[in-house]
């Protein structure tokens, strides 16, 4: 992957209030970048690259699912290049949420993972 090439034209898609940390997601031509700051440090952070074909494959197979978590996606996934861990699935789920093709379902803030509707 080259990175110069994967940051050019890069647009802002939107952000994500998860649990403990905001994540901001732009969007490139192939892939989308998942983006937070350190909460140590204060000039630092850390990316995700996600592959667009990754989130489209996700948003098919959980179109209009319900409380949906990153460990359903990475179990439920037939395509290991696409979706290997849960840390991608919930990257992934992340991107939809950014797009306005997910959204945290806030009736379960008490449990420690996350759970997503996926509208499509």
């Amino acid at each position: 992957m080259n990175l110069r090439s994967l940051a050019q034209g890069l647009s802002y898609a939107g952000e994500v209030a998860a649990k403990r940390q905001t994540y901001h997601v732009f969007e490139g031509r192939k892939y989308f970048l998942v983006m937070s700051q350190s909460r140590a440090k204060r000039n630092a952070g850390n990316f995700n690259v996600v592959r667009a074909d990754a989130v489209e494959y996700v948003a098919a197979r959980f179109h209009r699912k319900k409380k949906v978590t990153s460990t359903d996606v990475a179990k439920a996934s037939r395509k290991p290049r696409l979706v290997s861990t849960s840390l991608d699935a919930l990257n992934i789920l992340y991107v939809l949420v950014a797009t306005g093709r997910a959204e945290i379902d806030k009736k379960f803030k008490k449990e420690r993972q996350l759970f997503f509707n996926v509208t499509g």
